[in-house]
């Protein structure tokens, strides 16, 4: 069974103009780490493709046991530009749930500065 980060994290997104703002938080302490290893920006970058035009920059909040994604471009112009359904990204977090988690053999990202899903 494929276990997504819905099953390990909780996520709530928002908006200031054309940027996102995306924050995922572990349920667990546990899980922070793999968090950390996993959910990279060129990750979240790619699973938004076609959304988000702009970089994907990425905070880790250790003490809050939360990473916080800031994506550029990914509003269509802002709320009062966008024709889009969701002009303030807020079904973001939602599809960023639906994420596939590594399995449990799935060997650690041996370079931090690489995307280990590529």
């Amino acid at each position: 069974m494929t276990r997504r980060l819905h099953d390990i994290a909780i996520a709530r997104s928002g908006d200031k103009g054309d940027r996102a703002t995306l924050s995922v938080v572990a349920l667990d302490a546990a899980h922070y780490p793999l968090l950390v290893r996993w959910l990279t920006p060129a990750r979240v970058a790619a699973h938004y493709a076609g959304v988000v035009r702009g970089p994907v920059r990425r905070f880790e909040l250790p003490q809050l046991l939360a990473l916080q994604f800031v994506m550029d471009g990914a509003l269509g112009g802002g709320v009062t530009r966008s024709l889009a359904l969701d002009a303030h990204g807020k079904t973001l977090a939602f599809a960023l749930l639906d994420l596939p988690l590594p399995g449990d053999n799935d060997a650690p990202n041996p370079n931090p500065g690489d995307d280990p899903c590529t």
